[in-house]
């Protein structure tokens, strides 16, 4: 018996689906517009979660030039059948939905190598609308899709509706007719949606959350004799939600949630939901949590006894074991082949060259602004309380600037950033973007040549951002602090937690210019 600690993924992992092959149980999460894309973890016990593959690992799987901030790869839907891994998603352009649409990619190893994308399409040959696919094997054979959209003669603002249809796996093509199973356990509920189908001892089970990915958010579930329903909801829905807590808590928006049934028979929920401080504001993003369930009167249960996510779970097969890098468990220097690190619709090989400990990034003209792929390297901020030291060169000309930043999108950011061009002496100034502004926060100046290295870095406690500059061989000083309650999605939109990077810019000039981040190091704070 192990007590394992929530949220078993720390940080921007939202939507988390699971399945379980053999012994083994293996979960995805949304990743947006960062690549690589839908990082496949695994897992023996549910507790420690290693990070074996990504789906989305090529340049040119898909295309997400000029998709913004909070778009790319919504809700993923992992599943195996007859040694196959299907994973099902959606690319979302918000500005355009004519692009994108939902997809699967297969894969016989969920290291990889996945198929590229197949777009999922009707017997018309019209692409499959909506969000929030997921793909169900049933016993006899017959493969279901289902899958959210909004209700086409909605009764209340943001109506969903769940279909259930069938699907040829051999096409993946939609076939015969179509069955609208749910719009939520709630009248008037909005955003029913990521929906999952199971079948437990000859009943169909339709679990769904509702009520939109933030204050309200709930998990519903409903059953059926038929897989194409009618669904009868349960009378206990929402089977679990932090809603009726009030907005002090310190775990809220509990929902999109997946089952899987362990070796022994027991069963668990995986979930998002955001862990709140300094306010109602989460700057950690939505995080993967870990809840037990029971089975009573047909019925799930999802936190028996509790009724709400508990900070820890007691998993009686899982052994102690430190957490892994992807759960938090990591300090210090964060290498090029570590598995966090992530770039903006781009692969990090594509933006830079491993180098050492650290990497040689080459100069875009991109800026953080643009919802292009600009020179950045990053990693999910998944502590509270942590110090980022990044040791980087100066860059060699005028215009050009290099240093470390806190993303959230492109109107929400902020820039620490290193002046280049010729001179010994040479400007570091904050920069916080908020709502698509730019204001200086405070600047300094630190002594270094072109090719020189310099120190940034992040002070992170709480709410409040430090941001410091000096001398590689020398003491740093302070020379902003930002509001953290001004980055996250509670102020500023969207889906996304926080990440910390590297970046550089000659901001729209062209540039044949390479910066070496020696290196960049990511200590928690206890």
């Amino acid at each position: 018996m192990t007590r394992v600690q929530n949220p078993v993924l720390p940080g921007c992992n939202p939507d988390p689906s699971v399945c379980r092959v053999g012994d083994d149980f293996y979960l995805v999460t949304s990743t947006f517009e960062y690549l690589p894309g839908l990082p496949v973890l695994r897992s023996r016990d549910l507790a420690t979660w290693e990070h074996v593959g990504d789906v989305v690992d090529r340049s040119g799987q898909l295309d997400y030039d000029g998709i913004r901030s909070s778009g790319g790869l919504f809700a993923p839907t992992l599943r195996h059948h007859d040694g196959t891994f299907w994973l099902v998603c959606t690319l979302v352009d918000p500005d355009d939905d004519t692009r994108g649409g939902n997809f699967v990619m297969t894969a016989t190893d969920p290291a990889g190598p996945w198929s590229d994308p197949v777009w999922l399409r009707d017997e018309d040959g019209e692409r499959v609308a909506g969000i929030d696919p997921s793909i169900f094997f049933d016993d006899d054979g017959r493969v279901w899709l289902h899958g959210t959209r909004l209700a086409p003669e909605p009764e209340w603002f943001h109506q969903t509706e769940v279909w259930v249809r069938e699907l040829d796996p051999a096409t993946c093509t939609l076939v015969g007719p179509e069955h609208v199973v749910w719009t939520g356990a709630v009248r008037g509920a909005v955003w029913a949606e990521g929906p999952h189908l199971y079948k437990v001892d000859g009943t169909y089970y339709l679990l769904a959350a509702e009520g939109g990915t933030d204050f309200h958010h709930a998990v519903s579930v409903a059953r059926a004799s038929s897989v194409t329903g009618p669904y009868e909801g349960s009378k206990a829905n929402p089977v679990l939600t932090h809603r009726h807590l009030g907005r002090g808590v310190d775990v809220v928006g509990v929902g999109h949630a997946d089952l899987v049934e362990a070796p022994d028979g027991s069963w668990w929920a995986v979930l998002l939901a955001m862990r709140v401080y300094g306010g109602y504001h989460y700057p950690l993003g939505r995080e993967t949590f870990l809840v037990p369930v029971v089975w009573e009167d047909g019925w799930p249960v999802l936190a028996p006894g509790e009724g709400r996510v508990p900070d820890a779970v007691e998993v009686p097969f899982a052994s102690p074991a430190p957490r892994t890098a992807v759960q938090g468990g990591a300090s210090g220097v964060v290498r090029p082949d570590d598995p966090r690190w992530t770039a903006v619709r781009a692969l990090p090989r594509d933006v830079a060259t491993p180098a050492g400990e650290g990497w040689d990034l080459p100069v875009r003209p991109t800026t953080l602004a643009e919802p292009g792929a600009p020179a950045f390297l990053g990693v999910r901020q998944q502590h509270r309380d942590v110090d980022v030291t990044v040791t980087v060169q100066v860059p060699a000309a005028a215009g050009e600037r290099a240093g470390v930043v806190v993303r959230q999108s492109e109107d929400d950011h902020v820039r620490l950033l290193v002046d280049g061009g010729p001179g010994d002496e040479r400007r570091v100034v904050a920069v916080h973007r908020r709502g698509g502004t730019d204001a200086v926060a405070g600047e300094t100046t630190v002594t270094a040549a072109p090719g020189e290295p310099v120190v940034v870095g992040l002070r992170v406690r709480g709410q409040d951002y430090g941001l410091v500059a000096g001398p590689a061989d020398g003491p740093v000083v302070d020379v902003a602090t930002v509001d953290g309650r001004t980055l996250d999605s509670a102020a500023a939109g969207g889906f996304l937690g926080l990440w910390l990077g590297v970046h550089a810019t000659s901001e729209g000039r062209p540039s044949a210019s390479v910066v070496r981040v020696e290196r960049f190091v990511y200590e928690p704070v206890a």
